[in-house]
């Protein structure tokens, strides 16, 4: 514990870096996704050949992924850019069955009945298609988040710092409770990234947890509905 007093100041600062590694690459991910899993899901042609790709890309291997890409995208093998595309292609490969998956779950009746009232492609696919696919999409976001967050300390090996380095200095020096501050702030971090996408599922989909809801009522044997309204209320 003296230790971890010690030196707060370099894990406070190599946990930063780790969070503003993670970030990106899982909102990049998601944008990524959700036209190519909706077109995934929409043509099967499409459907096939993207999730192929994204099968092949999430194969590669990540530390030699880090040390290529400043070649293929003109980078210094330093430059954080390097960890956060190469977390970004392995989050939209992850999510890229995920996003088909959800936008094909959604009942085809529900997109006819949203074009019979008048809805363009665009208004449908926001105010319709997305809403429900929604519970679905943000299932994959919390994998690719926990995945993302753990990955980012891969990049400590290439010298771009983040709680990886506890690994790595810890190993070096047979020093278990270095090792142990890296893997305990990585875990803290992705439960705080889960605690926040799920808070973000509650305020911009109110209605699903409505449904949970109703669907756990509606198991409850009739005798006892009554007493579990009065619990829930």
């Amino acid at each position: 514990m003296s230790w971890v007093l010690g030196n707060w100041p370099q894990i406070w600062q190599y946990g930063i870096a780790h969070v503003l590694l993670s970030f990106p690459p899982v909102i990049a991910g998601f944008l990524i996704s959700l036209p190519l899993g909706w077109l995934a899901a929409r043509h099967r042609v499409t459907r096939g050949a993207l999730l192929a790709a994204g099968g092949v890309l999430y194969a590669i291997p990540s530390l030699p992924l880090f040390v290529l890409l400043p070649s293929i995208i003109g980078t210094k093998i330093l430059d954080p850019l390097n960890v956060e595309v190469a977390l970004t292609i392995y989050a939209v490969a992850l999510l890229l069955r995920t996003t088909a998956d959800a936008f094909a779950a959604v009942d085809p009746g529900v997109r006819l009945s949203a074009t019979a009232v008048g809805f363009g492609p665009w208004r449908r696919f926001l105010t319709v298609e997305l809403p429900l696919a929604g519970p679905v999409l943000l299932a994959g976001v919390r994998v690719v988040s926990v995945s993302t967050v753990s990955l980012v300390s891969v990049g400590s090996v290439i010298g771009v710092n983040s709680l990886g380095f506890f690994f790595l200095d810890g190993y070096q020096r047979s020093f278990p409770t270095e090792v142990w501050v890296g893997i305990v702030g990585t875990v803290l971090i992705a439960l705080v990234f889960d605690a926040l996408l799920v808070l973000a599922g509650r305020l911009l989909m109110p209605w699903h947890a409505r449904l949970r809801r109703a669907r756990r009522r509606s198991r409850v044997p009739a005798g006892q509905q009554p007493a579990l309204a009065e619990v829930l209320r």
